[in-house]
């Protein structure tokens, strides 16, 4: 094996999307994904047992697709890594048992790795952010740390010390994720699925002070101090915006009066990315970061993005964002995660584990 330059195979299925893409060291050579989203549409959300049926029918497409884009054969790849967890279970299955056979079938090692910390991977490849790193390493992510992970599943903070077995989880939502939150709220406001694009759009034909919503988890009680942390000071709640969102169209038609529906999509959103934003950045300045990635499928949002940039410049923050297409779940980013496993001397996983549908952020790989 090429442990200097490791051409990886990653495959990723936790979710809607069938990612595979392949890499070679830290350069990118394809990112291939096939989407069911729109077979979700009508249902408001993602369907577990339609998107694991969806991961059967396009995963050997989009396997030969990748490796006819990336011009490679199984027979030259080195390893093979694929998202164990966290995600929809039966959807993990999928990709965890095409893994599993691709290994047996070709005697390539193969790595089952967490699909958080795939999320920071992406800041390693091609031309993503990052200092050169030692000869035949390719880019390598900056010092003091932090990944900023906001999607459909998950809103989390992390500290990242090595992207191969130390990462700390330092806050996260206790309820719904954001991407839940605008699905649902959208909903609500009958704009259709997927929600964040539909909000984000609407969002700026409205007034974000129109209506004040709440921000939660940020009452003292829960944030404390800086020298007596609350319980939750690097936590978030979505659930009790939703809810306010609720009643207050409830109210708008209680009087039967027109809703204003862009004036409290951009309130929402606001309140959103306030939240998100100013606890992050408070997370960063207590605790030593200076570099912070943004990455998961709300990472698209463009209020998100800007109010990012604009509170980690204030405190002095550089902020990473990879390419839109890097941010959603990808098998690049699987890939490349595996990569960085090959090249630091991890054992590969062998084929006796499971998929682990709530495996946490610390385990990086099993």
């Amino acid at each position: 094996m090429n442990r200097s330059q490791p051409l990886v195979l990653g495959i990723e299925s936790s979710c809607d999307e069938t990612g595979v893409g392949i890499v070679r060291g830290t350069d990118l050579l394809t990112n291939t994904v096939s989407s069911s989203m729109d077979e979700h549409v009508r249902f408001g959300g993602v369907i577990p047992e339609i998107a694991s049926r969806a991961h059967l029918d396009a995963f050997v497409p989009t396997l030969q697709a990748a490796l006819a884009e990336a011009d490679v054969t199984l027979e030259e790849i080195d390893a093979i890594a694929v998202t164990s967890g966290p995600g929809l279970a039966g959807a993990l299955m999928v990709g965890v048992c095409a893994a599993k056979a691709l290994s047996v079938a070709t005697g390539k090692p193969l790595y089952a790795i967490n699909h958080l910390v795939a999320h920071v991977g992406v800041g390693l490849l091609g031309s993503s952010p990052g200092s050169a790193g030692k000869a035949g390493h390719g880019p390598s992510l900056p010092e003091n740390l932090g990944a900023l992970l906001v999607s459909g599943g998950h809103t989390e903070i992390l500290r990242i010390r090595r992207i191969t077995d130390d990462v700390e989880l330092l806050g996260s939502t206790i309820d719904d994720a954001a991407g839940e939150a605008y699905d649902k709220v959208a909903r609500i406001l009958g704009l259709g699925y997927p929600g964040g694009p539909a909000i984000d759009r609407l969002a700026r034909e409205g007034n974000t002070r129109a209506i004040r919503f709440p921000r939660g988890l940020t009452q003292p009680k829960y944030m404390g101090s800086a020298k007596e942390p609350g319980p939750h000071r690097y936590d978030w709640s979505f659930s009790g915006l939703k809810t306010a969102v609720a009643r207050c169209v409830e109210q708008f038609e209680a009087r039967g009066e027109e809703v204003p529906v862009a004036d409290i999509a951009a309130a929402f959103q606001e309140a959103v990315v306030d939240v998100i934003t100013s606890k992050a950045v408070l997370a960063c300045r207590e605790n030593g970061i200076t570099n912070l990635l943004l990455g998961g499928g709300v990472a698209a949002n463009s209020r998100l993005r800007q109010l990012t940039e604009q509170r980690c410049s204030a405190a002095a923050i550089t902020l990473h964002v990879p390419p839109l297409d890097l941010c959603t779940d990808n098998g690049a980013m699987v890939a490349a995660l595996g990569a960085q496993l090959v090249m630091a001397g991890i054992e590969p996983s062998g084929i006796g584990f499971a998929p682990d549908s709530s495996m946490p952020v610390t385990t990086i790989s099993v």
